[in-house]
């Protein structure tokens, strides 16, 4: 893991699994954008509130990052679910995207991005095809990180070889769920145990979100998985949160984009 030079661009963190020849990719936090007040500065979410204006141009900042115009960038309605698209051209950001929360593509110059406030970014590449997921816990209970790994597959990506990253989300210390969230985990697989421990208040545990996830990728056979391992509600200075919002009554927070594209054929 190593932080990008801050100029000209937004800040933004790297997966050492992903430093790859034909792929640029990037974690990006809440600094380097044009928004104030709850979203500042680098809110990328069209449905936050946020002025239509600045989301735009946040999001373009982020893709000039990676030689991108802002119209190559595709964000989906992230809805919690396992839907994943194949992407052959981006989405126009001035039309409704189709809802999902994975997208795969082999193509070239495309950026394909999730907007996140504590759940996890997970980007993917091998075999010249690269892909992004949103895994709150909802989507990776349901599937979504296997969704993403086989629409990878039916673009020609070999599963021992694929490469995942799971980005700056919620930790399992700021994580704490009521007894009883766990049952559908259990109930899926007796393992996921090990990703619940007792908090400090009676009948309540704390969830591993990114080691939940990482186990998934693994059991489904993908070759390497790196965690960033940043807490975004932790990170006030860093990145936006949902959970530190929800504890202030805020009534609003903004979204931070996680960007991969593909530059050339591998």
């Amino acid at each position: 893991m190593a932080t990008q030079p801050t100029n000209p661009f937004p800040p933004f963190e790297i997966s050492r699994a992903l430093v790859l020849p034909s792929v640029s990719h990037g974690f990006f936090g809440r600094k380097g954008g044009v928004s104030s007040g709850f979203y500042e500065s680098l809110n990328t979410s069209v449905s936050s509130g946020d002025e239509a204006a600045l989301v735009r141009e946040n999001r373009a900042r982020a893709a000039a990052a990676f030689g991108l115009p802002e119209t190559r960038l595709s964000v989906l309605r992230q809805t919690h679910s396992a839907i994943c698209h194949i992407i052959n051209t981006p989405y126009p950001q001035d039309v409704i995207s189709p809802e999902g929360d994975a997208m795969v593509t082999n193509q070239t110059s495309l950026g394909l991005g999730v907007v996140t406030a504590d759940c996890a970014p997970v980007l993917f590449a091998a075999n010249g095809v690269i892909g992004a997921a949103h895994a709150g816990w909802g989507g990776a209970l349901g599937g979504v990180l296997e969704a993403t790994l086989e629409g990878m597959e039916k673009l020609g990506a070999m599963r021992g070889d694929i490469k995942a990253a799971i980005g700056p989300c919620i930790a399992q210390a700021s994580y704490e769920v009521s007894a009883g969230f766990e049952h559908p985990f259990l109930m899926e697989d007796a393992f996921a145990e090990r990703f619940f421990k007792s908090a400090a208040k009676p009948e309540k545990l704390v969830f591993d979100l990114a080691g939940y996830c990482a186990y998934r990728l693994a059991r489904a056979g993908v070759g390497t998985v790196d965690i960033i391992g940043h807490d975004t509600c932790a990170r006030e200075e860093a990145y936006f949160s949902h959970r530190r919002a929800t504890q202030r009554s805020e009534p609003t927070r903004g979204l931070q984009l996680s960007l991969i594209s593909l530059n050339h054929k591998s």
